[in-house]
């Protein structure tokens, strides 16, 4: 395990016509999840309707992250939003294997276009 600290949470935005990437870097916990939920919101309601939340900088996710994805992707399925993920680090994607939403949720590799 790393001495380092982890990275402070914060989020880049990558906007571009007619889809925006939301990459977050740090950690996404109970500490963290209530900003990416209105990093989420605000690019919603400036008009997007095609997000992909780049996990590649996650360096650490827990239920609350996750519980956040998923109300995202329902919001996503019933308000007819393109709502995609870039996978993250093997840690990240074992918390969708070991819940069992991998199947659910929609991913795309890396240099994909959305």
């Amino acid at each position: 395990m790393s001495e380092r600290p982890p990275e402070p949470f914060h989020c880049d935005v990558e906007p571009a016509r007619g889809h925006v990437r939301l990459i977050p870097h740090g950690e996404i916990d109970v500490a963290s999840v209530s900003d990416l939920d209105a990093k989420l919101r605000e690019l919603r309601e400036a008009g997007f309707d095609r997000l992909l939340l780049d996990l590649r900088e996650v360096a650490f996710m827990d239920s609350t992250g996750l519980r956040l994805i998923l109300h995202w992707d329902d919001l996503a399925r019933q308000d007819g939003v393109d709502f995609r993920l870039m996978p993250g680090s093997p840690p990240v994607q074992r918390l969708f294997e070991l819940t069992g939403v991998l199947d659910r949720l929609s991913f795309v590799e890396p240099g994909a276009t959305q």
